[in-house]
């Protein structure tokens, strides 16, 4: 399966928190190629797609956080007007939840990451579609 590891850590809202995790990877020399934060009043979830996913979830286990290794899937779409909504359209098309998604550009092409409640029919959408999927080795050359 064509997957990528997303870090996902929950993080108390507290002064400098976010720091210490990116601090925490930086001086491992692991880049982070996306990151979003989901939070409520009292913590957040930070998700977060990185160059090296199980090095960063060691140190960050390490240093005492509490992290989570996702399988997500990554595709790569034009960074044009309507192109997120086509993809998406095929999904709702099938009926197909989408649990959270974000996305990012980079020059004339866009990622979104997305995770589903159902990755093989997920796969099936994206296969159909000849939509371009990311891997791991991707997200180091990004």
């Amino acid at each position: 399966m064509s997957t990528i590891r997303q870090l996902s850590i929950f993080l108390e809202n507290q002064f400098g928190r976010l720091n210490e995790v990116l601090e925490a990877l930086s001086n491992e020399n692991i880049n982070i190629t996306a990151l979003t934060i989901a939070d409520t009043s009292e913590y957040g979830i930070l998700r977060l797609i990185v160059s090296e996913p199980a090095k960063a979830y060691d140190v960050l286990k390490t240093a005492g956080f509490s992290v989570n290794l996702t399988d997500v899937l990554a595709l790569w779409v034009s960074h044009k007007a309507g192109s997120l909504a086509q993809v998406l359209k095929k999904f709702a098309e099938e009926k197909l939840s989408i649990e959270y998604l974000y996305a990012f550009c980079l020059g004339e092409k866009a990622i979104i990451v997305l995770r589903t409640d159902n990755h093989p029919k997920a796969m099936e959408i994206i296969e159909g579609n000849k939509f371009a999927l990311i891997n791991e080795d991707d997200i180091k050359n990004i």
